[in-house]
């Protein structure tokens, strides 16, 4: 700018009508509060250094005060308690409440001064005979909180002592109470006496030891002795460290105890019961789990959390050794046990069905592919959970869960959960909650085990030795005729899909196994009339899983309330087992059919089967499509042939264009029909076949026989070619009493290419089947079936 020739500066103009005064105070404010909380900072800082140095001081006041009563105690008591008599331990003495105020557990001297305190104390009980004497005198009443509160903090010393120094005892752990010239039996044996249950304070010790996770020091006390159990398991006698878990697994879920509701992570059950191998370390200690008050208690506690169970157990030990498959192999090694019982309720079972359903649920999948799950769902709707990703088990805790889950277990909990409900036949009134109870419990485990065992080693134990099958039948015959079966069409939930996931691979084992006269004439498994109803229900059921499902969840237009993700996933995958299962059935009962009728064909057809359908399955990869590949007995003749033409004109719509500039002419001997066209046709691809042939026959003096093939000429050839193939002189086939076609199993012998003659044939059976011949060839049941790969 050019000097105008004013000295004076110009007045500074704030345009967003703030003064400078306004702008100074809200700098002013800004400092203020920046101080106010730097100062605040500080005092919080001198307040945290101050509480740490009073902590310190503290703790080494304290220390130091404890060196002090530990010299005391040493002078008065003798360093290896040589002053100490039987009342050292009454209420009147200093003894325990200086040695409890002293101990750490981490000092060696104050570990081998407890060792030696329990030896006198044992030795003590041992002459006199009474415990509770010994540390209350003559009036336990009167001296009640102070007695509890001393062994209280002496049993929870003992623990902690052992669980300290757990690795330079590990050798001395599975012990019996003999040893006592080691270290680690006297802390055993005395706790073993103090948690006594028939003690009055055994309530308040044991509530107070599983409140500090003393069980949990347990835990870790046997996961350390255990590498050395093969050194003991030859000696017969219950260790001391097993008569310690004696002790406590006695004590809980007994009438006369009244502790406290009790954290179910800090619980024997979470604790101890997940420990691998549990009752091979303790074969006394699964003789009382097994217990039938016992056991039921036990159960019933892990029945409670439900699906929450998984999540209240410790950490794995290691990944082949998961803590709810350790839990589940101990479990299912005392249920036989349990099961046999005279006494062993109906709600015993269903407890055990639950808790056993749970964990199976969580253990890695058998299984290592998915090559049998099913095409109806769209890999849209697949889940992460579906590719199942192997993780090993240890091969021995493997073998334990298998050979639990053995005969005379499924027969046991089968025949107690079924045997109110098995004998019902009547048809009157639906099921009550007993009987949708006890179904739920045996269907909800076994559609589990069908998941991860193999099923050749349950199937006939479940066909022949239980009323598996009648019983569900009758089961869901009720539902059906009471209108409670299909009203649960609608519903999320899978608790009537789970039937059905049972029943049906159980009753198709039973009819690979019968034979014709049993079938038809006996009756046997299930009546015809039994039957005919049964294919009813099956077809409506896998007709609204497969497409009423498929149809009502496009054209809604409302969300579908979602449970959890948890609950979404086990319906998707029990919808997606019971389309399978109830489709190969509903396929072996229409072959069984087949073979002598004993109901309407009809009856294996669908209702639904409208214009829709028919117009969505002539397109590859739709629900639709797939339907008629998985079912296709589910969709009428007539209807099939009508998708199959309308295929056919599709491919040769496509095909159209080609077929014009063809020319695939042969020239084929009448007396060698059949060698002529393998060695000429076996060579054509796949679009060449779908395209025009045409042949000219050569009589027998070489001369081609008048004609122009119009297709015509094409349609003789067939017929002559399939009739030399399929003639048994040929030798490519027999013929059974009936006259009926199956392969030849010596046909090597007669034609050096029979394979390739085999799928020449295959491939003129299709050219007939797209250009639309028929050829009537008489092909035998089984190898109609063994084609169809049954």
């Amino acid at each position: 700018m050019f000097f105008s020739g004013d000295p004076s500066t110009r007045k500074r103009v704030d345009l967003g009508g703030r003064s400078s005064k306004e702008r100074d105070r809200k700098n002013l404010l800004e400092q203020t509060r920046v101080e106010r909380n730097r100062r605040l900072w500080l005092r919080q800082q001198n307040s945290a250094v101050l509480k740490i140095q009073k902590c310190f001081r503290g703790r080494k006041a304290v220390r130091t005060e404890q060196s002090k009563v530990r010299e005391q105690f040493y002078k008065i008591y003798g360093k290896h308690c040589q002053n100490v008599d039987r009342n050292s331990f009454g209420p009147d003495s200093n003894f325990l409440y200086q040695f409890l105020y002293f101990f750490k557990a981490e000092n060696i001297d104050d570990f081998l001064v407890l060792v030696q305190i329990c030896r006198l104390l044992w030795w003590s009980v041992q002459d006199n005979g009474d415990v509770v004497k010994l540390f209350a005198g003559v009036d336990y009443s009167s001296t009640r909180a102070l007695v509890n509160f001393r062994v209280k903090r002496f049993v929870q010393a003992c623990v902690c002592a052992l669980h300290q120094n757990r690795n330079q005892l590990k050798d001395q752990l599975l012990l019996t109470p003999e040893e006592l010239n080691v270290s680690a039996i006297p802390l055993l044996e005395v706790l073993v006496l103090l948690i006594d249950p028939k003690l009055p304070w055994s309530c308040k010790i044991v509530e107070y030891l599983i409140q500090n996770n003393a069980v949990g020091l347990l835990r870790e006390i046997i996961l350390t002795g255990k590498d050395n159990a093969e050194n003991y398991f030859s000696i017969g006698k219950g260790s001391s460290l097993e008569r310690v878990l004696i002790a406590v697994i006695c004590h809980v879920g007994q009438k006369p105890c009244i502790c406290s509701q009790i954290n179910p992570r800090y619980s024997f059950a979470s604790q101890i019961i997940t420990i691998p191998f549990l009752w091979h370390l303790f074969p006394n200690l699964q003789q009382i789990f097994a217990a039938d008050d016992l056991n039921q208690c036990y159960i019933h506690q892990m029945a409670m959390f439900g699906q929450n169970l998984i999540n209240l157990l410790p950490k794995d030990i290691s990944t082949e050794f998961p803590s709810h498959a350790c839990m589940l192999g101990n479990v299912l090694e005392t249920a036989g046990i349990a099961l046999s019982h005279p006494n062993c309720s109906f709600d015993m079972a269903i407890d055990l069905a639950a808790v056993t359903t749970f964990l199976l649920e969580a253990l890695p999948s058998v299984k290592t592919s998915n090559s049998r799950e099913s095409p109806m769902i769209a890999e849209d709707d697949m889940t992460g959970d579906n590719e199942v990703m192997e993780i090993a088990l240890d091969r021995k805790l493997e073998q334990q869960i298998y050979n639990a889950i053995n005969p005379r277990f499924l027969l046991q909990l089968t025949n107690i959960l079924f045997k109110e409900i098995s004998s019902v036949n009547g048809s009157d009134y639906g099921p009550n909650d007993r009987d949708v109870t006890a179904v739920d419990g045996v269907c909800g485990f076994l559609n589990v085990t069908f998941n991860k065992l193999p099923l050749e080693r349950i199937m006939t134990v479940l066909a022949y030795r239980t009323e598996l099958v009648p019983t569900l039948w009758n089961f869901m015959k009720r539902c059906h005729e009471n209108q409670k079966w299909s009203s649960h069409f609608s519903n999320d939930a899978p608790g009537w899909l789970l039937p059905l996931a049972v029943f049906c691979p159980v009753y198709k084992h039973m009819l690979m196994i019968v034979d014709n006269e049993e079938f038809y004439e006996q009756e046997k498994p299930l009546s015809l009339k039994d039957i005919r109803s049964l294919i009813i229900i099956l077809r409506q059921v896998l007709w609204q899983l497969l497409w009423g499902n498929h149809i009502t969840s496009a054209n809604s237009v409302k969300s579908v309330p979602v449970s959890s993700a948890s609950k979404g996933q086990s319906v998707q995958t029990i919808q997606q087992r019971v389309s399978i299962v109830v489709s190969e059935l509903l396929s072996q009962l229409q072959d069984w059919n087949n073979r002598q009728q004993f109901t309407s064909p009809s009856n294996f057809q669908a209702d639904g089967v409208n214009d829709l359908f028919s117009s969505q399955a002539v397109i590859e990869n739709t629900r639709a499509n797939e339907i008629l590949k998985q079912a296709p007995f589910l969709i009428p003749f007539t209807s099939r042939v009508k998708i199959f033409s309308s295929q056919l004109a599709a491919v040769r719509q496509r095909h159209g264009p080609q077929a014009v500039f063809s020319r695939n002419r042969f020239r084929i001997k009448r007396d060698r029909i059949l060698e002529d066209a393998y060695n000429q046709m076996s060579q054509l691809t796949e679009d060449s076949l779908r395209g025009s042939i045409r042949v000219t026959f050569v009589n027998e003096f070489g001369v081609e026989e008048a004609g122009i093939d119009g297709g015509g000429i094409f349609k003789d050839f067939m017929e002559n070619i399939t009739r030399a193939a399929f003639d048994v002189q040929y030798g490519l086939f027999k013929e059974t009493a009936d006259h009926l076609l199956y392969a030849n199993p010596g046909s090597g012998m007669i034609h050096e290419q029979h394979f390739q003659f085999f799928h020449f044939l295959g491939t003129l059976l299709a050219k007939a089947m797209f250009e639309g011949i028929l050829v009537d060839i008489p092909f035998a049941t089984f190898f109609l079936s063994k084609l169809k790969q049954k």
